[in-house]
């Protein structure tokens, strides 16, 4: 076992022979794609950037030696704004890869092409895998990919990678590089003659401190830019800040008084970098990219003017939302019913197992009573709607829909005082609230991302969608008519979610003008190609990756919460159950929250997963903590009406399920995120005060109202 790099960046590899190659790209392009296809593994793709925002690592075979893939954060530019640029500029530039792969979009490869030369300038070794050909094709773009090569001195391999195509030539290329055998001849950027001389001015200086271990040229650029975050990182690898060495630094101060003589100040001299940069890039594609159509995109500008209108974008946007939900729900019923009786006439056979093994009542209780009967309710409540909506949710996804999400809300969210990304990782805390906090990264402001993180918790995960759900068909689609109840239950979860992300923007707010000061920043957002979504591949990754995934998690928790629960409601000491004790305890703030102790207990008890909820509160009622006694919703309402629910009491449950703390997993994403406990308290107490304000106010009005 060895490993390349060092700290954060380190891969540990198996073999003393294993190649690690860098994967880059700017988002969008395909990269995850590219790394699934190559890897076998199944690290999340979409159609929206911003999905890899730390490293993942997987292994291929090619020529007998191992190759390890480290796909980095997608990124436009080396010259790092956010934390996810970051991780991908240190890895490229400090991870020590033996080549880097860098996936371009055959249909915008000009702009693609500034990412390539930056690494270029970094790492000779780089192979340019120019992606989506197939839709290039479609759109009568034509790209010479030997002439490409030939200019940039690199191995140029072109590739469908949804389709596999090119894979195993884009693999004979990485090998060939990493072997030596492919004869680069990188191209270089020629800068401005002034910039050119300062360059060489300091170059020798540069290359005499670093040892060998960099680029010297590229260093001696990044020094004449002054980036404040490259030097953090330079000083962290190298051991010693390189600006402060005595040859350099005198010749850094000459190259820079030079070139302010010359008109290219400080605070101009990257821009000066960036023109010569994007030049190159436009002459390199004028002269190997033929678009044979015009107005090839037209076709996708006539749905984007339906899809982000001011008049009907956000219409849209409900009713699209409003529509999964109702196939979700519809879709559920069935399933759901049909896994409950299954695994109920299970139970049974486990208990009969037990009682012939003549296993104590206490061991027969806690095992089956406890710990199978909650885990039953989350698998059968959980496993069907979220079979459905992560599909149809992934489906949206590919098709390219989410980043026109981002851009009908990013006006609202400025008006807020928060960031327009902040609408793609909402999106992604409808999964998990604490793969949205991860999502957060992506983006840049620290003040802005703080401010996601924070509101996060605002919009449901999937573990509060079965309490959601289970409320409103009880309590109010029950009472309409038979046919229209799916649509009345879609409609008010419709609402619930509308409401959250309402609030989040609220307190996007607040936050905005106290705590967390500032001014919006802006930011480019890519709209990408409509792509036709690959269904069955779709279907199988949605619910490998997400559905199985977010199961396992809640059952993990179900199963010892089943057992801690059981024996808080068999615990008697003084004749009455632990349980019982607390739920007394909680009860007077309860009822001012329009709830009762053991419905505020089950919320407090659910702190690791809130899928557990409405089982605890249901084992809570039961005489011996048992979770038996019901087999339909029907027989549930009754238990609950028994209890003195009312309408009032169900309102109450569905605003404090949607306001309260984060679950114990997403506090501790937080806690790791902000490497702070200020921030991630203020994040359990911040939808923990409006969740119980809403909840007593709505209560205060309904009991004034009479």
């Amino acid at each position: 076992m060895s490993c390349c790099g060092s700290g954060i960046l380190k891969v540990e590899k198996d073999a003393e022979d294993d190649r690690v190659v860098a994967l880059a790209g700017n988002p969008n392009v395909g990269k995850s794609t590219v790394f699934n296809g190559l890897t076998g593994m199944n690290q999340h793709t979409g159609n929206w950037p911003g999905k890899t925002v730390a490293c993942a690592q997987g292994r291929y075979q090619s020529g007998g030696t191992g190759f390890i893939l480290v796909d980095i954060p997608g990124t436009y530019s080396l010259m790092a704004n956010s934390e996810e640029e970051e991780i991908a500029r240190d890895f490229i530039c400090f991870g020590e890869p033996d080549a880097a792969v860098v996936v371009a979009d055959a249909t915008c490869l000009e702009r693609n092409l500034n990412l390539v030369l930056q690494v270029m300038e970094i790492r000779g070794k780089t192979v340019l895998c120019v992606n989506l050909l197939d839709e290039a094709k479609k759109k009568g773009i034509q790209i010479d990919l030997g002439a490409l090569s030939q200019k940039l001195g690199i191995p140029v391999v072109g590739t469908s990678a949804r389709s596999g195509k090119g894979l195993k030539d884009l693999t004979a290329a990485v090998a060939a590089v990493c072997g030596g055998k492919a004869g680069l001849h990188p191209y270089r950027i020629t800068y401005r003659r002034e910039i050119e001389d300062a360059v060489a001015l300091l170059q020798p200086a540069v290359e005499a401190a670093l040892g060998g271990k960099l680029n010297a040229r590229w260093v001696a650029l990044k020094l004449l830019d002054g980036d404040r975050s490259l030097m953090k990182s330079l000083k962290r690898y190298l051991g010693f800040d390189p600006a402060q060495r005595g040859d350099v630094s005198a010749r850094l101060a000459q190259a820079r008084e030079s070139l302010a003589k010359a008109g290219i100040p400080p605070e101009s001299f990257r821009d000066e970098v960036v023109t010569a940069i994007v030049r190159a890039g436009e002459a390199l594609a004028r002269e190997t990219v033929v678009c044979k159509k015009k107005g090839y995109a037209e076709r996708d500008r006539k749905i984007d003017r339906i899809l982000t209108s001011k008049a009907t974008g956000i219409p849209i946007m409900i009713l699209l939302l409003m529509g999964i939900l109702w196939i979700t729900i519809v879709g559920a019923n069935a399933p759901s019913d049909l896994l409950a009786r299954g695994l109920s006439r299970l139970g049974e056979l486990l208990a009969g197992l037990l009682q012939k093994a003549c296993a104590p009542a206490w061991l027969s209780g806690l095992l089956m009573d406890g710990v199978y009967r909650t885990l039953a309710w989350v698998v059968a409540v959980m496993l069907p709607p979220m079979a459905i909506f992560f599909p149809l949710f992934t489906l949206l996804e590919d098709l390219g829909y989410l980043p026109r999400v981002a851009f009908n809300l990013d006006n609202f969210f400025r008006r807020a005082g928060a960031h327009g990304k902040q609408s793609l990782t909402m999106c992604m805390g409808f999964g998990c609230n604490a793969c949205g906090v991860i999502g957060c990264r992506i983006i840049d402001s620290p003040r802005e991302r703080l401010i996601a993180i924070l509101t996060n918790n605002f919009v449901p995960c999937n573990g509060r969608f079965p309490t959601l759900i289970a409320v409103i068909t009880m309590f109010f689609a029950a009472t309409v008519a038979a046919p229209f109840r799916s649509v009345v239950s879609a409609l008010m979860l419709t609402a619930v979610i509308v409401l959250g992300v309402g609030l989040t923007m609220l307190i996007s707010k607040l936050l905005s003008k106290t705590v967390l000061r500032g001014v919006p920043s802006s930011f480019n957002l890519e709209l990408p190609p409509y792509r036709r979504p690959q269904i069955g591949k779709v279907i199988v990754r949605s619910i490998l990756d997400r559905t199985l995934f977010v199961l396992r998690r809640a059952a993990a928790v179900a199963a010892p919460a089943g057992a801690v629960l059981w024996l808080l409601a068999n615990l008697r000491p003084g004749g009455v159950s632990l349980l019982a004790r607390c739920a007394a305890f909680l009860d007077p703030l309860a009822r001012l929250l329009g709830m009762d102790g053991y419905i505020l207990t089950a919320f407090i008890l659910g702190f690791p997963a809130n899928e557990i909820v409405v089982p605890i509160i249901i084992m809570s009622y039961m005489a011996a903590g048992a979770l038996t006694g019901y087999g339909s919703l029907a027989q549930l309402h009754a238990l609950f009406l028994s209890h003195g629910w009312t309408p009032l009491t169900a309102v109450c449950v569905m605003l404090f399920s949607l306001l309260h703390w984060p679950c114990g997993t997403t506090c501790l994403t937080i806690r790791k995120e902000t490497q702070s406990a200020k921030w991630t308290l203020l994040a359990f107490v911040l939808p923990t005060a409006v969740g119980m304000a809403a909840c007593f106010l709505v209560t205060a009005a309904a009991r004034l109202l009479g």
